[in-house]
């Protein structure tokens, strides 16, 4: 039996990547600084501590054969692109990895995941929303727009200078915008389908949701299922990367609300509000995954989000419920999330 070291699984996509790894067979110990919120990863053995201290990194990576390094400080736009957090931000990501490298290759650890992202590509080639430009090959020169991308981007080349030191086999992922139910949908760490998802199941039918800037700014957004099949896959072949794991199916931030109100069944008008942005287009290129694992995501958009606005919505009422128990209690707090 194989076995594996999930580095954030308390979070979204190292929630799913427990679950699939499970499924396969394998014997997963998963770290993260905190208990996933919305369902306990079925792992063969939980550390909850501090990637950042060496000592739990030792522990975590003893008798391990393979590390899917996700965990990070990281969150949407709102805690990424207001420039409050970036000395966080870098210095705790930077630490996990180098604590997860090191002590990992002393431990004997012959596999290493890394989960980068698509916010290490230059600002300067996304500045058309309808025509980004995010190819693998494009990095450099390199110019993200935000310190967290810059980080990423730095743990690349880390990575792949352990691949080249000490013979460690790595494999490397740029994820664009991954989504769907059990990830974070309030609280300002949230990323925007979860954020819209949110205010529309908020909202009743007349009202009105605010949208950051002008909403016309592009994305494209992969559904969980198919982030962690990519991973899988990568992690699999004998392709190091990067890779981008992400869907083509590019929308503006508009069409995305709209999309999440006809599912909802709610006629709502949008307010344009200041706020951080990021870049002002981004949208994955997969010319390379596909040449190289003869697979790339194709599932709609809409699949996805019909999956994650009933989830969300759900999770709403649960919200809504304990704070009216709460009120009727005469309790002095209420749900973080609730606005």
């Amino acid at each position: 039996m194989k076995r594996v070291l999930v580095n954030g699984a308390g979070g979204f996509i190292g929630g799913h990547l427990v679950k699939r790894l499970k499924t396969e067979g394998c014997w997963v110990r998963a770290v993260d600084i905190k208990r996933h919120e919305f369902a306990e990863p079925p792992a063969d053995e939980f550390i909850q501590g501090d990637l950042r201290d060496p000592h739990l990194v030792q522990a975590a990576v003893g008798g391990i054969a393979e590390v899917y390094q996700l965990a990070a400080d990281m969150g949407g736009a709102g805690y990424v692109f207001t420039g409050e957090h970036d000395a966080a931000i870098m210095h705790n990501s930077a630490t996990i990895n180098l604590n997860c490298l090191e002590y990992g290759r002393l431990a004997g650890v012959k596999k290493f995941f890394y989960s980068s992202s698509a916010c290490m590509y230059p600002e300067y080639n996304q500045l058309d929303p309808n025509n980004p430009k995010c190819s693998e090959d494009s990095a450099y020169p390199a110019a993200p727009d935000s310190e967290y991308g810059w980080e990423k981007l730095f743990s690349e080349r880390l990575y792949l200078a352990y691949m080249r030191n000490y013979g460690v086999q790595v494999r490397i992922t740029r994820f664009h915008n991954i989504f769907g139910p059990e990830g974070t949908w309030c609280g300002g760490r949230e990323k925007a389908p979860a954020a819209l998802c949110r205010k529309v199941a908020e909202t009743q039918d007349g009202g009105e949701i605010e949208i950051w800037g002008d909403g016309e700014q592009t994305r494209s957004f992969l559904y969980i299922d198919e982030c962690v099949e990519g991973v899988r896959r990568l992690m699999e072949s004998g392709f190091t990367g990067p890779v981008n794991i992400g869907s083509e199916e590019m929308v503006t931030i508009n069409q995305l609300a709209f999309t999440i109100m006809e599912i909802a069944g709610r006629k709502l008008s949008v307010r344009h509000v200041p706020g951080p942005l990021g870049v002002r287009g981004r949208n994955s290129d997969n010319r390379l995954i596909a040449k190289q694992l003869g697979w790339k995501p194709s599932r709609p958009l809409r699949e996805g989000l019909e999956k994650t606005y009933h989830w969300i919505e759900a999770q709403v009422g649960v919200s809504r419920s304990a704070e009216a128990a709460t009120g009727a209690s005469g309790g002095a707090e209420i749900n973080p999330c609730s606005e």
